[in-house]
């Protein structure tokens, strides 16, 4: 965008300055919440939250397998310590999810209760290629930061921000209520989960076999997260996930005959294969605006002020003037499509082997609103070609939920917690969680882990050197707490 553009679009948003979104009021804690706020000896608690961390990081539930009944166990040691009630109910041999509860007098709830959600399960680690003192299953304390962060220290581990880093949080928040004891107007209930990095079979099980032990109302989950230097440099900005992609997961085969590797043909399986690649990564969509962006750039735009504050709060002029900007990063720009995404393949044999069946394994992706069923016709019709086949691995629709709500409210004042510079807002992700299970029965959902990451620490999602800092974490806690005493609290 030349600087000719920006101000005859600046010049035309002049005349039309009425349509930028307004500023949402702070949220107030309620009385009965601030009065536990500070109560709490923070050193003493995010002390305690670090080493709950270490010792889950330690407990390896890797998936596959799993044996997430390892993970619940180790949180059941803790909540038999603090005499918390709970559950571990098996979808599976090893697969246990854990069912925690803390509840109000009989009869004197007035809400319906708030889950706070993760799932026990990590994702593999090339174990060779991490630093041997600070492994995927260490939970050690070392220096791990970026740039002039480098020294400080850092809690290295598989699940570190993927999610056992929020699991430990909640799990303390939990601990933290039953021992200042908090007055409840509604249950709040623990529960992990087993299986989602795979195929979510722990979220489905308790949702369809347990429902009756959870009705919760709201959840909080992972999601969002801080980011540095997000959208304007030198701010940092929390995106809450109030809604997110569903899956269609596929395996495309490309049928031909077979033959021998040292005579190209027309019509080979692998050559229609790569041709069908080529016309789904050559498809030219329209982008399609979730409401929750409008709504996150007007939030950073209030914040910031000035010119760039000006246009981030028309949405008009976000349109025009930003969206060219978020589709040169690809987490933003998968936000704005439906996506198919190459993620292996099958089929090859010999060298001098032309076989005559080759799949690719496709991960799409699908934003609210559209059924994964309608979107495999739009692969089918842009592949276009009858020795193609198409064999659904798993399909969920996306979904999402209202960030005019009392606990996303929360969630976003202690996040920011006065801070300047830092501020926080709904966002589609385009990942999917466990949290569309929960949607489908009515919850408001919400995604967001307490952390402050740059964009260049998002790389430790599924990747090498996993790992938190310390500060994120005792900050976490005190954020998390809060947000849940103040929607809690009678």
């Amino acid at each position: 965008m030349n600087s000719r553009s920006l101000l005859a679009a600046l010049s035309l948003a002049l005349l039309l300055s009425g349509c930028a979104l307004p500023e949402r009021p702070v949220a107030v804690s309620p009385a009965a919440a601030t009065r536990f706020h500070d109560a709490v000896d923070w050193s003493k608690a995010g002390d305690e939250a670090v080493e709950t961390l270490r010792g889950y990081l330690r407990v390896d539930t890797v998936n596959p397998p799993g044996n997430e009944t390892r993970g619940a166990r180790y949180m059941a040691d803790i909540l038999d310590r603090e005499k918390i009630p709970y559950a571990i109910v098996e979808s599976a041999p090893g697969r246990g999810n854990l069912i925690a509860r803390l509840d109000p007098p009989p009869g004197t709830a007035t809400e319906a209760p708030l889950c706070l959600f993760s799932h026990i399960d990590v994702v593999t680690a090339e174990v060779e290629k991490w630093p041997k003192e600070t492994g995927p299953l260490s939970g050690a304390i070392a220096p791990g930061g970026i740039g002039a962060d480098k020294d400080k220290p850092y809690i290295w581990g598989r699940g570190a921000l993927d999610m056992k880093g929020l699991g430990a949080l909640e799990l303390e928040t939990m601990v933290l209520l039953k021992r200042m004891n908090v007055p409840l107007k509604r249950s709040v209930i623990l529960l992990a989960v087993a299986g989602e990095e795979t195929d979510s079979s722990g979220a489905q099980f308790v949702v369809d076999h347990h429902w009756d032990k959870l009705q919760c109302s709201q959840s909080v989950n992972e999601g969002g997260i801080g980011i540095k230097d997000l959208l304007v440099p030198g701010q940092t900005v929390y995106t809450i996930s109030v809604a997110e992609k569903g899956t269609l997961w596929l395996k495309m085969t490309a049928h031909g005959e077979a033959g021998h590797g040292s005579t190209p043909a027309p019509g080979r399986a692998p050559d229609r294969l790569i041709m069908a690649i080529r016309k789904l990564k050559a498809r030219q969509d329209e982008p399609i605006i979730h409401p929750s962006l409008y709504e996150l750039a007007a939030r950073v735009g209030h914040e910031h002020g000035g010119i760039t504050g000006f246009v981030l709060t028309r949405p008009w002029l976000v349109d025009r003037l930003v969206l060219d900007q978020l589709m040169e990063n690809p987490a933003a720009r998968a936000t704005l499509f439906n996506t198919v995404n190459i993620t292996g393949f099958t089929g090859m044999k010999e060298p001098n082997v032309i076989p005559s069946e080759v799949s690719a394994i496709i991960d799409g992706r699908v934003l609210p609103g559209t059924s994964p069923e309608k979107w495999l016709e739009e692969i089918k019709k842009t592949v276009d070609d009858p020795n193609i086949t198409f064999a659904v691995i798993d399909a969920h629709g996306g979904n999402g939920s209202p960030w005019d709500d009392p606990f996303f409210d929360a969630l976003a004042k202690h996040a920011v917690d006065g801070r300047a510079g830092v501020v926080a807002g709904p966002a589609l992700s385009p990942g999917y969680t466990d949290s569309l299970f929960l949607r489908n029965k009515g919850v408001h959902a919400y995604g967001f882990v307490p952390f402050e990451i740059s964009k260049e620490e998002l790389a430790y999602f599924h990747g090498r050197d996993e790992r938190v800092s310390v500060e994120n974490v005792k900050r976490g806690l005190r954020s998390l707490f809060r947000a849940v005493v103040d929607v809690s609290a009678k």
